[in-house]
């Protein structure tokens, strides 16, 4: 089945990173996906986004007019955003950085201090990692062990440090995406 998502925040946040890498668990996974990303010339601190579509079948068309699922990281965004999101869609949002009640009744809302969720991990910089876990948890976009596949290939050069709060990052986020 056909899904839509936007993955949004400010430059810095990994949002742009976020996308590329459930873009590409989904294709690891057997799917087909496209990813089109949306950028200011200032990246980190301006305003980041990206489109992915993952799909069983090839996809025509990687612009959607509303998207399925909305991933938001900060108040900005959520704002700018959140019109785009389809009736019945999922809302995944940073709570820590989205201060705006969402008013919205015809959407599934999934509220996750991620930037706690990161520090309390020891990597602030896995923000994005957390968001994914509730994203996977929540909706099943892509297995946990496809996701975690794609981010060992990722993160292969980095200290294994960095890959096992990566992995203790998205657990929680799974956890709290099953959860909520």
């Amino acid at each position: 089945m056909k899904k839509s998502l936007i993955f949004s925040g400010a430059g810095g946040q990994g949002v742009v990173s976020a996308g590329v890498m459930t873009a590409k668990a989904a294709v690891d996974a057997g799917k087909y996906a496209t990813f089109l990303p949306e950028y200011g010339p200032e990246q980190r601190g301006g305003s980041a986004k990206c489109t992915v579509v993952i799909d069983e079948d090839a996809i025509v068309s990687p612009l959607a007019k509303k998207c399925d699922i909305l991933v938001t990281m900060n108040e900005q965004s959520f704002k700018k955003f959140a019109p785009q999101l389809k009736e019945g869609g999922v809302l995944l949002l940073n709570s820590n950085r989205v201060t705006s009640a969402v008013t919205r009744e015809d959407v599934r809302v999934i509220a996750i201090p991620v930037d706690d969720i990161a520090n309390e991990v020891g990597n602030p910089k896995a923000g994005n990692i957390v968001i994914i876990g509730a994203l996977i948890g929540a909706t099943g976009i892509v297995s946990e062990e496809e996701f975690l596949e794609s981010l060992k290939k990722k993160f292969a050069s980095k200290a294994p440090q960095i890959m096992e709060m990566n992995a203790v990052a998205l657990k929680k986020g799974v956890e709290l995406g099953k959860s909520l």
